[in-house]
Formats: structure tokens, C-alpha cells, sequence
């Protein structure tokens, strides 16, 4: 798959960005949230998508600043594109299906993993991450979106309008140009320095150096 032009894999992993779809995440649980009987919901939204959130920045933050990682992986943190991808599109699709049959509504959902799985392809075919990367990301995310469905397997779908869900989506290309990255990766290199006391965060290369000097092949 990987012969396709540069071009089409950027814009690919870009449908994962944290700019893009953490916006996405947050309206899903404003309009959850809206209606007293979903409340409950859009609270388990929020505290599955937040922990797997914080697991993303605490395995990076835990290589920039300390070097934890794995050399015989080539594993520098879980993949932030691929998990909020596998979260975050499952549902979305999900939600603008609910009010279908429920073999419907598993179709947008697994429509939505497809899409999270072509995401995490793309930042392998940019070199932004490796495979047991993306797998990390992968796993967590979908962990987080199956869990989520799951739970409302046996329960009524909410019944959001798809709309709302359209303007979730569109909502931060108000403020964000397609294409352009958040600095997510910057600043939690930032948090990574200062928290360990160092002059520059552990990069990949430091780990490849590492792997060398041990003799990993």
C-alpha cells in the first residue's frame, strides 16, 4: 500500500491529529451531555477517552524525558494519531448511525476501526511511527471505542441528530488549516524536559544509539 504518493498518506494521518479530532471528542460529549437521560454517558465517554489520552502523553513524556522505551521494539510511546483515531471515529460513525437497525450502527462503528486502521498505515508510510507504535495506539483506542459501544449494546441509542455530529466534525476547521499539525509533540517535549531536568528530550535516534552500543539486532 505504500506506493501511494506522500501526499495521500499526509492526508490521511492528518484525520488523526490531535488538532482535529480531540474538538471532535470533546463536542461528542457536549452533545451526549446536553440531555439528561445520555449524561451518563457522555461521563463514560469522557473518563474511558481521557484515560487513554493520559496513558498516550505519560508513555511519551516517560521516553523524552527519561528514555523509557523499548530498543528491541523500536517503541518510543503509543501512537497519539492511531488511539485517538480507533477512539474517536468508531463512535462518530456510530452516533450518526443511531438512529438505524443495530446492524447498521455496528457497520458505521466498524467503518470507523477501518478508518483508524488506514490512519495508523499512514504514519508508518511517513516514518512517523513504528509498528509496535501504531499497534500500541491501535489496541488502546479501540479498546476505548469497544468499550464505549459495548456498554450501550444493550441500551437505546442516543438520539443525536447527524447534524450535530457534521458540526463536530467541521467545527475545528474553523480554527485549524487541513494539513497543519498540532504542536502536541512539542509541547509535551517540553513538559518531558523540564519535568526530568535535562537540556533535550530523548529522541529515536538516542534509542537506535542505545540499541547499537547493546548489540540488538
Amino acid at each position: 500500500m505504500f506506493f501511494l504518493p506522500d501526499g495521500f498518506w499526509y492526508t490521511i494521518t492528518w484525520f488523526g491529529d490531535s488538532g482535529f479530532l480531540l474538538p471532535v471528542a470533546a463536542w461528542i460529549a457536549v452533545w451526549l451531555g446536553v440531555r439528561t437521560v445520555t449524561r451518563p454517558i457522555a461521563w463514560r465517554w469522557l473518563l474511558l477517552f481521557g484515560a487513554a489520552g493520559a496513558l498516550v502523553a505519560l508513555s511519551k513524556i516517560a521516553f523524552m524525558g527519561w528514555g523509557v522505551g523499548s530498543a528491541l521494539l523500536n517503541f518510543t510511546g503509543i501512537s497519539g494519531h492511531t488511539m485517538l483515531a480507533a477512539s474517536v471515529w468508531p463512535v462518530a460513525f456510530w452516533l450518526t448511525a443511531a438512529h438505524g437497525e443495530p446492524r447498521v450502527r455496528f457497520s458505521a462503528a466498524t467503518l470507523g476501526w477501518i478508518f483508524a486502521a488506514l490512519i495508523g498505515l499512514s504514519r508508518l508510510a511517513i516514518y512517523a511511527h513504528s509498528k509496535s507504535e501504531v499497534a500500541a495506539g491501535f489496541a488502546l483506542g479501540a479498546a476505548v471505542s469497544g468499550l464505549f459501544l459495548w456498554r450501550q449494546h444493550q441500551r437505546p441509542p442516543p438520539r443525536l441528530h447527524w447534524i450535530l455530529l457534521l458540526i463536530s466534525i467541521v467545527s475545528p476547521l474553523v480554527f485549524l488549516r487541513p494539513g497543519t499539525p498540532a504542536p502536541t509533540q512539542d509541547a509535551l517535549g517540553v513538559i518531558a524536559v523540564r519535568l526530568a531536568g535535562i537540556e533535550r528530550p530523548f529522541t529515536r535516534a538516542d534509542l537506535m544509539l542505545r540499541r547499537h552500543r547493546a548489540g540488538i539486532k
